[in-house]
């Protein structure tokens, strides 16, 4: 082999290697100016962490002191002087001896439980043949006008099913269904009330209305049962909404 091979051999290598080298370069440098669109890097710009917790901390430190001021805003309003606990002491008191009365407090004592149910079929399977579908169901009014008895005899508190009876409570029939505070029952219904049993039980068979159902009762197969004892009633545990009427103005609207 020829000596002078060796210097040619490193003279093209040279040549060739140096133009690769600096294209690379230039692409690397390229990337870079379009990752940081423009910008060049400094660790400094980014934010620090301790600088983050920092602020975190200031604030919590202010709404910290935002919750006190209206806690203590709050207690001052309610019961932060002698003379508004007071007051607030005695509007507490009223709303509990009033619990009772408005239907929000269980009960317990001696009363009258009625139930109603639709008609039900004969040992062959079948109903009257006279009989129309509305004369085989338990109606709104039927069911009124057992709580209107139970009331005019002087009933303490009644519950229909599992819900306690309040002044804003309105039964309401869907198809063959009973629509109360906003949950559906199906029949057999069921009627408790605490009071005079006794009485009860002549303010019922007083009413005209219940004295038609039991008509139907007896044609159709309707059921009404009468069980006097001691019951139980729960509270209403519903939200109570009262909603006022509003005066009209001078054209109406």
């Amino acid at each position: 082999m020829d000596d002078r091979d060796g210097p040619a051999r490193a003279r093209s290598w040279w040549r060739f290697g140096v133009p690769v080298v600096c294209v690379l370069a230039g692409l690397l440098l390229g990337t870079t100016y379009s990752v940081s669109g423009g910008d060049e890097i400094r660790r400094s710009d980014a934010p620090r962490l301790v600088d983050l917790v920092r602020e975190a901390q200031q604030s919590v430190d202010r709404l910290t002191a935002q919750r006190d001021a209206l806690a203590n805003e709050t207690d001052n309003h309610h019961g932060g002087s002698p003379g508004t606990a007071a007051a607030l002491q005695a509007i507490t008191r009223r709303a509990d001896a009033l619990a009772a009365q408005a239907g929000v407090a269980p009960m317990e004592g001696p009363g009258l439980v009625v139930t109603l149910n639709d008609a039900q079929r004969d040992a062959q399977g079948r109903f009257p043949r006279d009989a129309s579908p509305d004369d085989l169901v338990v109606h709104q009014q039927d069911i009124e006008a057992v709580l209107n008895a139970m009331w005019s005899a002087g009933a303490e508190g009644i519950q229909m099913q599992d819900q306690r009876i309040i002044g804003t409570s309105a039964p309401r029939c869907v198809g063959n269904t009973l629509l109360l505070n906003g949950r559906t029952y199906s029949p057999p219904y069921v009627i408790t009330a605490i009071g005079d049993a006794a009485a009860m039980q002549q303010a019922l068979e007083a009413s005209p209305m219940v004295i038609l159902y039991k008509q139907y009762a007896v044609r159709f197969g309707l059921s009404y049962t009468e069980e006097p004892g001691d019951v139980r009633l729960a509270g209403y545990e519903q939200p109570v909404r009262m909603r006022y009427a509003q005066p009209i103005g001078p054209l109406g609207y």
